[in-house]
Order: C-alpha cells, then sequence, then structure tokens
C-alpha cells in the first residue's frame, strides 16, 4: 500500500482489496452514459486563499454550473457544515445538500469514480488522491470522500493503490482511455512505476482494453501536470475533440499539436481509426473541458463572446443534434486550474 492511500475503513465502506473492477466485470462508462446524478463539492476558503479571487465569485461559479445542470438531472452538493447558511442562498432548491468534511472542490478528482456491470450493479473505482502530487495540503478529507461517498450510495469500493484523479482520464465505454503521460507518470504520484505497469493498472481498474497516451495536456498546467480533460474528449464512440492553436507563441501549441499527431495516428479498442475533431484553443479557458450531462452539455466560456465563437460553433455542430448546449462563464474555475468538467462528477445509471 502506498504511504497515500488512506484508512478508508473509517468511513465504514464495504471496501474491495483482492480483485479489480476488470475482473469482476466492471466498466467505467463514458460520460454520455445516462446519469443517476452528478456530485459537486462546494470548496472551503482555504484553498483559494492564494488566487486573490473573493470566495463570493468563486462560489458564484460553483452555483451557476450547479442550477444550469440542475434544469436537466439531480445534483448533489457536499458542503461542509459551516457552508449550509451560503449553499441555500446561492443553490436551487432543487440541489440536494449533503455535509461531509472536504478540503477543496474539484469533485472530478477528488470524488467517486462509478463502474458499472451493465446488470444493475454499481461499484467504486477508489483511485488514490495525494493532493496532485502534494502541491496542495492539506488534502486528507479529499482523500477520504469517495469513501464517504461511496459509503452514502451504498456502493461497494475498490481500494485501488494507485494514485491518479478523475480529470487525468477520458474514456468511451467501448473499450478505450486517453491519458497524459505528463501526468499518470510523474514522479509526484506514482515513482517508480513505467508505462507498462500504469497501462495495466489503468485497464484493471476502468474495464478498457486500450490507452492512447498523449504526451501533455493544455500548458502551463501547474496544478494538474496536463490532466487529458483539458486538452482532448470523446464526443462518442470513435470520435474525439482535441484542442489546437496555430499561435506558435501560445505555450499549449507544442503540446496540442503533439496531440493531435498523436490521436491522428490511433485506433481505438475496437480497431477503428479514431474521427479526430479539432477545437480552437482561443480563449483563457479550456473549451474542453466540458460536461455532458442528461440531455446538455455545459460548456466552460470566457466573459468574451469573441474568445469562445469559434470553439462554441464546433461544438455546436458536433453535438447540437442530441443535446442542448450552453456556456457557464468559467473565468474564476479557469484561474484556480479547472472548468465545468473539474467541478462535477457523474453517478451513472447501475444498468447497461
Amino acid at each position: 500500500m502506498t504511504d497515500a492511500m488512506p484508512d478508508y475503513s473509517q468511513s465504514g465502506v464495504n471496501l474491495i482489496e483482492d480483485s479489480t473492477p476488470k475482473a469482476d466485470g466492471f466498466y467505467f462508462p463514458a460520460e454520455w452514459h445516462p446519469h443517476d446524478k452528478t456530485i459537486m463539492v462546494l470548496p472551503s476558503p482555504q484553498n483559494w486563499s492564494g488566487y486573490g479571487i473573493s470566495m463570493d465569485k468563486v462560489r458564484i461559479q460553483w452555483a451557476d454550473v450547479a442550477n444550469a445542470l440542475a434544469a436537466f438531472e439531480d445534483v448533489l452538493m457536499v458542503i461542509r457544515p459551516e457552508d449550509r447558511k451560503a449553499a441555500k442562498n446561492i443553490f436551487s432548491s432543487e440541489i440536494e445538500l449533503i455535509e461531509m468534511p472536504i478540503n477543496d472542490g474539484w469533485s472530478r478528482d477528488i470524488g467517486p469514480s462509478f463502474v458499472i456491470d451493465g446488470k444493475g450493479n454499481r461499484r467504486v473505482a477508489g483511485f488514490t488522491f495525494n493532493g496532485w502530487g502534494a502541491k496542495f495540503p492539506p488534502f486528507d478529507d479529499d482523500a477520504m470522500l469517495k469513501a464517504r461517498l461511496s459509503k452514502h450510495f451504498g456502493a461497494d469500493m475498490y481500494a485501488i493503490d494507485f494514485v491518479t484523479e478523475g480529470g487525468a482520464l477520458a474514456v468511451d465505454g467501448e473499450g478505450t482511455c486517453i491519458a497524459t503521460l505528463s501526468s499518470l507518470l510523474n514522479k509526484n504520484r506514482n515513482p517508480g512505476l513505467d508505462q507498462a505497469t500504469v497501462e495495466k493498472i489503468l485497464n484493471d481498474s476502468l474495464g478498457t482494453e486500450k490507452v492512447i497516451w498523449l504526451a501533455k495536456g493544455v500548458e502551463p498546467d501547474p496544478v494538474t501536470d496536463g490532466h487529458v480533460d483539458g486538452i482532448a474528449a470523446f464526443a462518442a464512440p470513435g470520435t474525439v475533440l482535441v484542442h489546437t492553436t496555430d499561435n506558435r507563441s501560445d505555450p499549449s501549441f507544442k503540446s496540442s499539436q503533439d496531440a493531435l499527431r498523436r490521436l491522428s495516428e490511433a485506433t481505438d479498442a475496437k480497431g477503428r481509426k479514431l474521427e479526430v475533431i479539432e477545437v480552437p484553443l482561443d480563449g483563457v479557458v479550456s473549451n474542453l473541458n466540458f460536461y455532458i450531462g442528461n440531455g446538455v452539455v455545459l460548456v466552460p466560456i470566457t466573459e468574451d463572446p469573441d474568445q469562445d465563437e469559434r470553439p462554441m460553433g464546433v461544438l455546436e455542430d458536433v453535438f447540437g443534434d442530441r443535446y442542448e448546449v450552453i456556456g457557464v462563464n468559467a473565468e474564476v474555475l479557469g484561474k484556480g486550474g479547472g472548468g465545468v468538467h473539474c467541478v462535477t462528477q457523474q453517478v451513472p445509471t447501475a444498468g447497461a
């Protein structure tokens, strides 16, 4: 067991330590699989004290995402007991509030990654969380959150002795995962593990058959070390969106062009050559850090419509016939190192 893995037994969750999701017939479904609800987490002031942004502004952006999403599916908001009054003032009455100890608010990275077997059963792939390489202590409550929520949902949890975060993984639900070397093989997560070992752990944990490796995410990214959910996303099986820029002075020029090349040359787990669609990286937020909900795609946008016009146009073309595409101001989220996808974590319907 790594030093980073907490004592999950304190949560009362039923732990699975002698098997893997894949061995038991479970897999991590694609984001477009129907949801029972979405988990969000209201951050505490201590984790935003260094950004020079008022907590009111931070919470308003969390509320903008939650309230927009609540029109399409149920939302569960994890809050600290002392934040209940503030939460009631900003969140729709449709949003369920639950009190648990937390440090930060990036539910994609700290929340439970639910896996299903298509037979009505749902469990949690419990990856270990270490504060993005121990950059942002304290994170002890965040490391325990997936276990506490697993207990809340009555889901057994696989105790996976491997450090990663939900935003580091993109799956198509048909056997393919996309990840970045810069995050998954970073020495601040799992020192001593080589690429082949990491790939096997991912496949065993996600129920996938193939990992497509990108070198890096968007740059600079001092928080997550280049999570994939800032640079690439599946839009459907066999179809991948990738952020690109033709501005050679953009810090993400090299990484985005490299991601485009790797994806264009790749095939998925079913042997299909990927359809790769470029999404312009024009603004100060990653528009690809979107969230696919039940009937909606929530897209992070800036306060400048000119920056979002081209990427939003592409996303409308890709999703508009299947989903309502809604832009949500995420500049504050971007300053904290995230976007809409980073603050949401789906609870997939347990059936097929």
